[in-house]
């Protein structure tokens, strides 16, 4: 049996509409799958998540729905809690059956008020190291009669300067994957009145200073070499090839965390969602420790969450994991691993003068792999929640059982390359594997069971004699060892092929 602290990182899904499969296979099976198999390690594993409840994706569709934004986070955090439970996902109990020394889960969300106080926090930590400066920056602002506003990132639409579609968002182009500015769009219009007038105007932001950062980061990514996949490794060196540059901070929206600053000029501007999203994974383990662990009788206490996030001064360290699409990479390799180390950096009393260095003993913990899916494709197109090109996940169990889901999705993880969902092809798959082969199989056994039963029940282990079945024997002993190897590496289809392969064999 292993006994490690292991972190497993879920993406956190913007609440403005229900998941997809897209985000089922991309995000939120593999992690499933490797928190059971961790536990059935004998690990002591806490997997961390929760809805993503601020930024312009929420406020959009509030204003195209004619509601308030609270109100669209409160229905979509309870859709998509409830739709990841009805597929299975192990997000209750909070608390490890074994023990709350084994961990736990918890889907939290960003509208917690713990969540927000500790974001704050960290804010000021940042700020007081001066690991921020203060820049004007450009964007678009609309104008409609008397009254007017910044538009910030999915507020505006146009071609993407990279490869070209229309339709491209204010940061980030769905087709290509490309990240920038708004006022780097060809053609800009506001998303929410595109026969409004816009200009460029002068607006106030912090930056952090990941330009700072960047020697560290080379050096953490060329640790992870061997680890990462290589589709995380192109990404994270594309992005250190450009060299890093300040990133804000800071938007002209009202919907988000608040500053912790005083002054008239930060009113009216909140935290970035970018910032503030990623530390969920960090204030998530430390509201887990506070509502679970203190009261359950963990050894830590409320401080339970260090054994998850610190390295030890004995030289022990946790494991970190975080699953995630491609297109979320370099927010996990390059920008949330410069905060951690800003965050150490400043726990220390250090400042900007001061070099940056990799996490010593008692600092917190940098991801170790970070698995990232491809996307799981439909009829040739991305799943998209904004155009509609999607097949809704709560939809979907109303119809399905969950296990044919898993299992199809499991079988066609979009691990290495972009894979399709078909639905003849989900049929088939059902039918004649996960049916007729697996289901066949668990059928023969039961009823050979049922035929033998002598009212006792003996693990294989207890019978002496296995040498009529010694070849059978060792073969599936070397597929379980094969299906452990996969596991560990993150190669999911290939283990669920060696778990058919002993039905096949049945």
């Amino acid at each position: 049996m292993v006994d490690e602290h292991v972190l497993i990182c879920v993406a956190w899904p913007y609440a403005n509409g229900p998941l997809h499969l897209g985000h089922v296979a991309g995000c939120y099976l593999p992690p499933d799958i490797q928190f059971r198999f961790e536990r059935s390690r004998g690990n002591r594993v806490l997997m961390v998540s929760g809805s993503d409840e601020h930024g312009t994706p929420i406020t959009v569709t509030a204003e195209q729905s004619g509601v308030e934004p609270q109100d669209i986070v409160d229905k979509y955090h309870k859709i998509n809690s409830k739709a990841l439970l009805d597929l299975g996902c192990l997000w209750q109990p909070n608390i490890d059956t074994r023990g709350i020394e084994y961990g736990g889960a918890l889907f939290n969300r960003t509208s917690d008020p713990e969540h927000k106080a500790l974001v704050q926090e960290n804010f000021l930590s940042l700020f007081n190291a001066g690991l921020f400066e203060k820049k004007t920056m450009q964007q678009y602002y609309e104008l409609r009669g008397d009254d007017g506003r910044f538009l910030p990132d999915r507020y505006v639409e146009g071609e993407c300067p990279n490869c070209g579609e229309d339709g491209a968002r204010g940061d980030q182009c769905d087709e290509c994957g490309t990240t920038y500015e708004s006022h780097e769009l060809n053609n800009p219009r506001s998303k929410m009145h595109p026969e409004a007038k816009i200009e460029i105007r002068d607006t106030e932001h912090f930056f952090y200073r990941l330009d700072k950062f960047q020697s560290a980061l080379e050096a953490h990514a060329a640790d992870r070499q061997a680890v990462w996949k290589p589709n995380v490794r192109a990404m994270t060196k594309q992005w250190l090839d450009m060299g890093l540059r300040p990133r804000a901070v800071t938007r002209d929206l009202a919907w988000g965390i608040e500053l912790p600053l005083e002054g008239t000029e930060w009113q009216g501007k909140c935290v970035y969602v970018w910032f503030e999203a990623v530390q969920g994974y960090y204030t998530c383990a430390k509201i887990w420790s506070k509502r679970h662990a203190l009261s359950a009788g963990h050894p830590g206490g409320e401080s339970a969450w260090e054994s998850w996030w610190k390295d030890g001064k004995d030289g022990s360290k946790p494991r970190h994991l975080y699953f995630l699409g491609k297109d979320n990479i370099p927010f996990h390799t390059v920008i949330w691993p410069a905060l951690i180390m800003g965050l150490n950096h400043a726990n220390k009393g250090l400042g900007i003068e001061d070099e940056v260095t990799l996490p010593k003993p008692g600092d917190l913990h940098l991801e170790d792999n970070v698995p990232a899916m491809e996307y799981l494709m439909l009829a040739g197109g991305q799943f998209s929640k904004s155009r509609k090109h999607a097949i809704w996940l709560p939809s979907f169990l109303e119809r399905f059982d969950p296990d044919t889901l898993r299992y199809y999705l499991g079988i066609n993880m979009p691990e290495n390359h972009d894979t399709d969902f078909n639905w003849p092809d989900f049929v088939e798959k059902i039918n004649n594997e996960l049916i007729s082969t697996y289901g066949n199989f668990i059928h023969r056994v039961l009823s050979l069971g049922e035929r033998l039963d002598d009212g006792e029940s003996n693990p294989l282990s207890e019978f002496d004699d296995l040498t009529h079945y010694s070849t059978e024997a060792k073969q599936i002993e070397d597929i379980q060892q094969k299906v452990t190897a996969s596991l560990e590496a993150h190669r999911y289809k290939e283990a669920l092929r060696g778990v058919m392969s002993i039905a096949q064999k049945g």
